[in-house]
């Protein structure tokens, strides 16, 4: 990773709002890809997708909230999977996933806001990279909930601080709790990003929906 890439996203995850963060992934759409897969390995979307392949149907409704420029939804193509929705709060990101050739339809909205999809709409939800600190927060899962159909599974990526340092822990708990979501598998920790960010670590969350 070199330095000019290593400011683009810094520069990025240090917007002050979703506004910004939303004009910045615009101007970032086109380099993504290169910046994330080539220079820092991303793996991150194919490990959740190999998860989600194995509780979920191929010919599910299948939401990729976060969507980016399509990773997700090209390692969950490899798995069969055709009725995929994009959902991404940039425009520019969403554009660079048309290219893609593997998702049905495109929604620009932002996780973590009120969700314009019916309730119980979706067979499962997938985010990767998105439930993070400066973009998703834990308040984001009551929207991924109501849009879920129960026994409909939400699969996501959190890093292992953020998930414990950053009230994620205690909303997923919540939860559980309550009867919304069931815990179903957890991933051991990995190693997401080996080439840029060697030091930091995710888990893949696999729950299904109860109510």
């Amino acid at each position: 990773m070199n330095e000019k890439q290593e400011d683009r996203v810094q520069w990025v995850y240090s917007s002050r709002n979703n506004s910004e963060l939303s004009e910045r992934y615009d101007i970032w759409a086109k380099d993504y890809d290169e910046d994330l897969s080539e220079v820092f390995g991303w793996i991150a979307p194919r490990i959740a997708s190999d998860y989600l392949a194995k509780y979920v149907s191929p010919d599910s409704n299948v939401l990729d909230a976060g969507a980016g420029t399509g990773l997700v939804g090209l390692a969950l193509a490899e798995h069969g999977f055709q009725n995929l929705t994009a959902m991404d709060l940039s425009a520019g990101m969403l554009r660079e996933a048309r290219n893609k050739n593997v998702y049905q339809s495109f929604d620009q909205m932002t996780l973590g806001e009120e969700l314009d999809y019916e309730t119980n709409n979706f067979d499962a939800v997938i985010t990767v990279g998105v439930m993070t600190l400066g973009h998703a927060g834990p308040e984001s899962f009551n929207e991924l909930i109501r849009i879920t159909k129960p026994q409909g599974y939400v699969v996501f990526t959190i890093r292992t601080d953020v998930y414990l340092e950053n009230g994620f822990k205690e909303k997923q708990d919540d939860m559980e709790s309550n009867g919304l979501w069931e815990i179903v598998e957890i991933s051991d920790e990995f190693h997401p990003l080996p080439a840029g960010e060697p030091e930091v670590l995710h888990q893949v969350w696999v729950y299904r929906v109860l109510s």
